[in-house]
């Protein structure tokens, strides 16, 4: 099939996923993902044979990671998870490092490489697949949702940067020093974002936002590849630029356009997932390898391997590491959101399947677990604290006869 029709194929499928996850969602809410990723792979070279890569589309796949990460970091108030609560996040989140290159290293006996990949998949949080279930559960706004932020919010930042340290090719202290160059340009232009806009910025933004102008959209489409620009510049995986990028949006529509920053958003949001963001699951599942995970027996035992480990390496830590404050129930439910992951596993394997680094039967399987956490944590997550609801709802009544 041409490019062409590959991309109408994508496209229909990408109407298609969403239409699927709100049939099933009034049994179990289902990210959207996973239902792009499953049709990927039925049309993809190892069932239908439907639809393979091209160069058109991996294009467009990559600038739907870059988007995806992008949104991710604006997702992100380091304001509202400050304190005692992020301290505990990021412990949690480097004792879930330590840990995961540790069963690496034990897994692959000792190859540093393959070590990396996976040790840094493990240490991975899906934040923007459990925020909608939060949101709808009505338990963002809350402390627990806070929480939920927190932990979050180092899952997803914390993967990029030992990504950025640990998968550059280059030694660790060669790439430290990369790192801490690119940490500098970033808080320059945090302290510039930071700063008053001049009042001509908010007026321009207010009048083109409903025209053909889009100025606040075209400006945070420029700071996206000014930023994708520069961390190709250091040499750094352009996940890391794309999360900066959200990171500095966030910092100037809340500052300067306070009042539209939520219409701006929605706008950025609609480019990324009404189409971006779905071809990158989509083709993840056309190039997903069905046949080694189906065909060879230890591709098809790792995946619950990596499932249990997601759980003891990204689950345990953070259930060790909760804020006390939380009741038992909640503290496990924590851990269950926290060892929810996808998008960040599928870019991880994707780089160590292209370096040659990791095998096609092993990246299979990391994804392969990856999406069975994302149908099976946050269901059971919620059901969990649903259950010590009803529990403390009993506890109230027979106290009050």
């Amino acid at each position: 099939m041409s490019h062409t029709g590959t991309l109408i194929l994508i496209m229909a499928i990408a109407v298609l996923a969403p239409l699927i996850a709100y049939a099933v969602g009034r049994w179990a809410p289902v990210p959207v993902a996973v239902f792009e990723i499953l049709l990927g792979v039925l049309i993809g070279p190892d069932v239908l044979d439907w639809a393979r890569k091209d160069q058109l589309i991996d294009v467009l796949s990559h600038l739907g990671l870059s988007m995806l990460i992008f949104l991710a970091g604006y997702e992100i108030d380091f304001g509202a998870v400050r304190g005692d609560t992020l301290r505990r996040s990021v412990w949690a989140w480097l004792v879930t490092l330590g840990l995961a290159l540790g069963i690496a290293f034990a897994l692959t006996g000792g190859a540093a490489d393959k070590s990396f990949v996976i040790g840094t998949a493990l240490t991975s949080t899906a934040l923007g697949a459990v925020l909608p279930i939060l949101r709808d559960s009505g338990s963002l706004r809350g402390r627990f949702g806070t929480v939920v932020m927190a932990f979050g919010a180092v899952g997803e930042f914390g993967p990029i940067i030992a990504m950025a340290v640990l998968l550059s090719g280059r030694g660790p202290g060669r790439a430290g020093v990369v790192l801490i160059a690119f940490a500098a340009v970033t808080a320059a232009a945090v302290f510039w974002a930071l700063r008053p806009r001049p009042p001509w910025f908010s007026r321009i933004i207010a009048r083109t936002l409903h025209s053909s102008g889009q100025f606040a959209v075209r400006f945070v489409m420029l700071l996206l590849a000014c930023m994708l620009g520069l961390s190709a510049a250091f040499g750094l995986d352009s996940l890391l630029g794309a999360f900066a990028a959200g990171l500095l949006t966030r910092l100037i529509l809340v500052g300067a356009a306070p009042d539209h920053s939520g219409d701006i958003l929605g706008k950025v949001e609609a480019m990324g997932f009404g189409f971006l963001v779905p071809i990158f699951f989509i083709v993840t599942g056309i190039e997903f390898d069905l046949s080694a995970l189906l065909h060879g027996g230890r591709p098809l035992a790792l995946v619950p391997a990596f499932l249990v480990l997601f759980l003891l390496v990204r689950g345990a830590p953070a259930l060790l590491l909760a804020p006390n404050d939380l009741a038992r129930r909640d503290r496990t439910a924590l851990a269950l959101y926290c060892a929810t992951c996808l998008p960040l596993v599928v870019a991880i394997t994707t780089i160590g399947i292209d370096d040659g680094t990791l095998g096609t039967g092993e990246g299979a399987a990391l994804v392969g677990a990856a999406i069975l956490s994302v149908l099976i944590l946050p269901l059971a997550a919620l059901r969990i604290r649903a259950a010590g609801a009803e529990e403390r709802h009993r506890t109230e009544v027979s106290e009050s006869w």
